[in-house]
C-alpha cells in the first residue's frame, strides 16, 4: 500500500473511534503541547530538553541553568499552540491577520518589539543560498499568500504547501519556522488530522526536503511531511485501540 493510501486508510480508522472522551482529548492535548513545543524550538536551537519545557509549559516555574530566552520561547509557543486550537474549532478561512497573531504569540515574551510584525530588515537562512524577499515585497506576497490560503482546498497537501510558502516568504525577522509548523497543524487539525511532529533528530533531512520544494521537486518535500504525517495517525491510534480495549 502506497503512503497516501495508508495514511487515508489510518484517517478512516481514527474516524471510526471518534467522538474522544474528554479526558483522552484533554491528556492528547497534554502531550501535544510538550511534544510540538520542545521539538518545534529544538530545531531552532533552544537547549531547553522534554523534561524541562513540561515543567515550563505545565508547572509555569523555571529551570535553573538554562537561558531566560529558552524559558520564554517556550512559554510563547505554549500560549500561540492554545489559540491555533482555538482557531482550529472555526470554520472561517486562517487569514494573514490570524498568521500575525501567531507570531505574535510565538515572539512576543522573547521580543515584543518584532512580534506580529513584519521584518523591516532584509532576512538570510544561515546554511541556504536562497535569496529572501526584500522588506518591501512582504506586503505583497503576503497578501497573496493570504488570497492563496482562503481558497485552497482542505487537504493535507495545503497544509503542508502553506508551511513551505510562509518558510519561503520569511516574513518576520525571527520565528517563521515555528509560525510556519504552527500554520501547518492548523490546518490538519481543521481537517480531523494530528498535529505533525518535526523531531530535532530530523532537522538536516527536514531542511533538506525545504530546499527540495524549493527547487521544484515536492515528491521529497510531500514524503518527508506525509511520512510524519503517518506517524503522527500511529500514535494516535495506539492510544485511541488500547482506550477503546478498555471500555465496558
Amino acid at each position: 500500500m502506497q503512503l497516501r493510501e495508508r495514511i487515508a486508510a489510518k484517517k478512516a480508522e481514527l474516524e471510526k473511534l471518534r467522538p474522544l472522551s474528554p479526558e483522552t482529548v484533554a491528556a492528547l492535548d497534554a502531550w501535544y503541547d510538550v511534544e510540538l513545543t520542545y521539538t518545534s524550538n529544538a530545531i531552532e536551537g533552544n537547549t531547553l530538553t522534554r523534561n524541562e519545557t513540561a515543567i515550563i509549559l505545565e508547572k509555569g516555574i523555571t529551570v535553573s541553568g538554562k537561558p531566560l530566552k529558552d524559558h520564554l520561547e517556550a512559554a510563547g509557543h505554549g500560549e500561540a499552540l492554545a489559540y491555533v486550537r482555538e482557531l482550529a474549532t472555526t470554520v472561517t478561512p486562517v487569514s494573514e491577520s490570524d498568521i500575525r497573531n501567531i507570531h505574535r504569540l510565538v515572539l512576543q515574551k522573547v521580543d515584543p518589539e518584532e512580534a506580529g510584525r513584519y521584518s523591516r530588515h532584509q532576512r538570510m537562512i544561515a546554511g541556504s543560498s536562497m535569496v529572501l524577499p526584500s522588506p518591501a515585497e512582504i506586503p505583497a506576497l503576503m497578501g497573496d499568500f493570504g488570497r492563496w490560503l482562503a481558497s485552497a482546498p482542505p487537504t493535507p497537501e495545503t497544509a503542508f504547501d502553506a508551511h513551505e510558502k510562509l518558510v519561503t516568504i520569511h516574513p518576520f525577522s525571527d520565528g517563521n519556522g515555528r509560525t510556519a509548523r504552527l500554520l501547518m497543524n492548523l490546518l490538519l487539525l481543521r481537517q480531523r488530522y494530528p498535529a505533525v511532529v518535526v523531531r530535532p533528530e530530523d532537522r538536516p533531512q527536514y531542511f533538506d526536503a525545504l530546499d527540495a520544494a524549493r527547487s521544484g521537486n515536492a515528491v521529497e518535500y510531500y514524503d518527508f511531511m506525509n511520512l510524519r504525517l503517518e506517524q503522527a495517525l500511529d500514535y494516535h491510534l495506539q492510544i485511541l485501540r488500547r482506550v477503546a480495549n478498555q471500555a465496558p
